[in-house]
């Protein structure tokens, strides 16, 4: 287990110290959630006042994506977005669309270790701040705070990569997303 010294803390965009080291530290793998943010949050209510004597349940569309933007050798930027749509009979209820973004920290690890930390472990560490965004964006927007269920992001990581080994035996282009 890391100490709390280990893990990647700071936006130094210089390259760990090379050499040897007394005691082996910068030579271990190590990851790490440096800030995380709100990039974009956008919050439409396009029926209100209307929308709050609507008495049906509305529909819930919740789509979501993760991309990863390298900003040094050692720091990537995980955006996890995220959008609710609740329409009901009438029309569209609301809309809220996020942004949620962390800047991530890796150093000596293997290249497909940092991708399954990019696309698995950050956006799961992110995901439950970006799902209070949503739940008090929803309420403050004058509705039932909207509690999004928990999303298994190992387990999507996984069935991203075995479509990507289909493709790549069907000789099908990639995918934008990443995989």
């Amino acid at each position: 287990m890391a100490e709390e010294g280990d893990v990647l803390t700071t936006l130094d965009t210089a390259p760990a110290p090379t050499g040897p080291v007394a005691n082996g530290a910068d030579t271990l793998p190590v990851a790490g959630i440096i800030s995380q943010y709100v990039k974009d949050l956008s919050v439409e209510n396009p029926k209100a006042p209307e929308s709050f004597q609507w008495n049906s349940q509305p529909q819930m569309d919740v789509q979501f994506n993760i991309a990863a933007k390298k900003i040094s050798d050692e720091v990537s930027e995980v955006e996890l977005k995220i959008t609710a749509t609740a329409k009901a009979e009438q029309g569209v209820a609301y809309i809220i669309d996020l942004a949620f973004c962390g800047l991530v920290g890796m150093r000596n690890m293997p290249e497909d270790q940092m991708h399954a930390f990019t696309y698995a472990e950050a956006p799961r560490i992110l995901f439950p701040f970006a799902r209070r965004v949503i739940a008090d964006a929803v309420r403050d927007a004058g509705f039932a705070p909207l509690l999004l269920d928990p999303i298994d992001f190992n387990g999507l990581y996984v069935q991203q990569l075995a479509a990507k080994r289909e493709r790549d035996a069907a000789g099908e282009a990639p995918a934008a997303s990443g995989f």
